[in-house]
């Protein structure tokens, strides 16, 4: 995380310069909020549940962000609250959630304490998705935010790395991992992540978790070697299913569907065919007697008549 912030803040300074300050130390409760919640909290909440689970199985418990988002937004987001497709849709991913976890999974309890941890840290993205639309979202401070919380949740995180350091220096494969965990994985996620909210709010931002259980799934068990299991497919179904309807997705689709039918162009009948329509409503216009217009011959010859007829006789 201290990467993701060396990284994060020098761009806010050679962007905004010496403002940067300012807008950071006005902004200070609300990054220190969001630094905890959205970074230090889920990361540490990941970290420990993985060790516990396949990564197929975390990705999956961390796709059930969006319905968390729809039902935190029942309490703080009252113009998204959750009605009938979108209700169905939360208590479908909870289901879904519940199967994920099972009874009594592989790995034992040990296995479902670390899927819960996994769920506990969807629920602390979705508390900082909302925050950031609610408190923060606007006046494209996506930067700003992503530079400060990224500080804050690497200033809050040192102790507990300072404990578990390692007692000797990581190989380069360990390194290049950790780098492009925190390049990639972090500091940009993070970045493009606010940059949605602030756009398009946080309920659809939180789609973006669509990507993680499928794309988790098929890495583990080809990279990994992890098995597909049926209990875990059985909860990305329902995951996902919950998610598309819980957010809305569906509804806007078909909404959207909707408004392209009514503004599309209606087709216009011909002129045969809308004849006898009219012919119907509108009376028989009357006939009009008009003098037939004579042939061009016949003009040529009555005026020669008439100029015959003016010419002066001999007496």
């Amino acid at each position: 995380m201290w990467i993701a912030a060396l990284l994060l803040v020098p761009l806010l300074l050679v962007r905004e310069g010496r403002g940067a300050f300012g807008r950071l130390r006005d902004r200070g409760r609300a990054l220190v909020f969001l630094g905890v919640v959205n970074s230090a909290v889920p990361f540490t909440l990941i970290a420990w549940g993985q060790q516990h689970v396949d990564s197929g199985v975390a990705a999956i418990g961390n796709a059930s962000a969006p319905i968390f988002v729809a039902l935190l937004a029942i309490r703080f987001l009252p113009s998204e609250r959750v009605t009938g497709l979108r209700l169905a849709g939360v208590v479908l991913g909870l289901v879904g959630v519940a199967v994920l976890t099972g009874v009594d999974p592989d790995g034992g309890w040990w296995a479902v304490a670390g899927t819960l941890a996994v769920v506990l840290a969807a629920i602390s993205y979705a508390v900082g998705a909302l925050f950031v639309q609610t408190r923060l979202g606007g006046g494209g401070e996506g930067l700003l935010l992503a530079a400060g919380s990224m500080a804050v949740g690497a200033v809050a995180l040192t102790p507990i790395a300072a404990v578990q350091a390692p007692s000797e220096l990581p190989g380069w494969e360990a390194l290049a991992a950790v780098a492009a965990l925190a390049v990639g994985g972090t500091a940009v996620g993070i970045l493009l992540y606010f940059r949605l909210i602030e756009q398009h709010g946080s309920t659809r931002a939180a789609l973006v978790t669509y990507l993680l259980p499928p794309t988790a799934l098929v890495y583990g068990a080809a990279l990994l070697d992890e098995p597909l299991r049926p209990s875990a497919l059985a909860g990305l179904a329902l995951i996902l299913g919950g998610v598309a309807l819980g957010s809305g997705v569906l509804q806007h689709r078909e909404d959207g569907a909707q408004i392209v039918s009514a503004q599309a162009p209606q087709p216009v009948a011909s002129a045969s065919e809308s004849a006898p329509a009219a012919s119907a409503i509108l009376p028989p216009a009357p006939a009009l007697k008009t003098a037939a217009r004579p042939s061009s011959a016949a003009a040529i010859a009555t005026s020669e008549r008439a100029k015959t007829d003016f010419e002066p006789r001999a007496l």
